[in-house]
């Protein structure tokens, strides 16, 4: 199952950001949420990352974490014809106009973080008044 290991790089990559946020602000924030743009032609089930993503999490900076996707349709281009189309699932990379083969996959392809969110940092005790 390649979603633990997708799962893995990406609480890695998230938990190095955190930390330079906190070696900037002081103290490392926890990730509440992480949103995944996930291609579908990228080869991923997205329940099976969500599942490997929450085993991944366990006694990080993302512990509690929730892992959110965004799905990326396929689209091909048509060089002969110019002519782009939604290649669909299973993908048809043949040129709907022109019958030729796609000469490029324009998306859906893709495996990237879009977004994280922060918890908001706990607010300091106003100092006491001797």
């Amino acid at each position: 199952m390649h979603e633990m290991s997708i799962a893995l790089a990406v609480v890695g990559q998230v938990e190095t950001a955190a930390r330079a946020l906190g070696e900037v602000d002081g103290a490392a924030p926890t990730a509440r949420t992480v949103t995944l743009r996930v291609g579908e032609l990228a080869g991923v089930v997205p329940d099976s990352l969500r599942f490997c993503f929450e085993l991944a999490c366990a006694d990080t900076l993302l512990a509690g974490a929730t892992l959110l996707t965004e799905n990326v349709p396929g689209r091909a281009h048509c060089e002969p014809c110019d002519r782009d189309w939604a290649t669909g699932l299973p993908p048809d990379l043949c040129c709907p106009r022109c019958d030729s083969g796609a000469s490029e996959l324009t998306a859906g392809r893709e495996l990237e973080i879009a977004e994280v969110r922060w918890s908001e940092p706990a607010c300091a005790a106003p100092p006491k008044e001797d």
